[in-house]
């Protein structure tokens, strides 16, 4: 509940910042994220899959990744699969006060029959860095963290998604449309915001939210924040579901298969 608490006011103080207003580089500066680890202003992200069947990373299982002074992810490859076949990826990014295990949790259950690979950051301090300060240090660690898998493991590039819960779903939101050129899809449950900056590409969205969400009121959340990324042009499926600040695991298995292209 105290995560819940602070991940709510968080969010809904930033929304209320930004509402109707978009972020365009809130501390200045180019493009500078890097597996250097320096801190980026404007959130693009540098790393790009190699090649595909290059990589042979045989691995399979949970692993942690080492990215430099007490940074860590957590990265997940499933089982029986071929490593130079190209892969799904998801990055998942958890909650205010959670964990890289927090993260992987979101989608750990459905990964090994969708053939998922997962990748997924711990924030530098208590929630990421944008709703904090803007941009910086946690889009490194990630750039830095995708860097490691594709030097390493076999990614589709028409496949690769961000996604996250709470806080980690307005990081996946604002994050996803500023990197749109490398992510082709952005799950977002149970978001506080969308703050657009320096939009790159045309990510398809998928949102979910309770309208019960006592932590992030769906009116001023999900509801506003939808109808922005449609104005925006882009696309996306909105489902509302009878429940509070959760991700239900149906909701889970939808969007996994809608990433996939498996609902049609």
């Amino acid at each position: 509940m105290r995560r819940q608490l602070f991940s709510g006011v968080a969010a809904v103080m930033l929304l209320v910042l930004s509402c109707g207003a978009d972020r365009r580089n809130p501390r200045g500066g180019g493009d500078n994220a890097g597996p250097s680890l320096q801190p980026s202003t404007n959130g693009h992200l540098l790393a790009q899959p190699g090649s595909p069947g290059v990589a042979t990373e045989a691995f399979a299982g949970l692993r942690t990744l080492d990215l430099g002074p007490g940074r860590t992810a957590s990265l997940y490859l499933p089982p029986g699969r071929p490593p130079d076949r190209p892969s799904p990826l998801v990055v998942l990014l958890h909650g205010a006060g959670g964990t890289a295990e927090d993260g992987i949790g979101l989608l750990r259950p459905l990964a090994d029959e969708a053939g998922l690979i997962l990748l997924a950051p711990s924030s530098g301090g208590p929630t990421w860095d944008l709703l904090l300060e803007g941009y910086g240090p946690d889009v490194a660690v990630l750039d830095a963290a995708l860097a490691e898998v594709f030097a390493h493991s076999a990614v589709d590039p028409g496949r690769l998604a961000i996604a996250g819960f709470s806080d980690g779903a307005s990081y996946a939101l604002s994050l996803g449309a500023d990197n749109g050129q490398l992510f082709t899809h952005v799950i977002a449950f149970s978001p506080g915001f969308w703050s657009p900056g320096d939009t790159r590409g045309t990510p398809s969205f998928f949102v979910t939210h309770g309208t019960d969400d006592q932590v992030l009121p769906i009116g001023v959340t999900s509801r506003r924040a939808v109808p922005r990324l449609e104005r925006a042009g882009y696309e996306v499926r909105y489902r509302e579901f009878a429940g509070g600040h959760e991700v239900p695991a149906d909701l889970a298995a939808e969007a996994v298969r809608w990433f996939l292209g498996n609902d049609a």
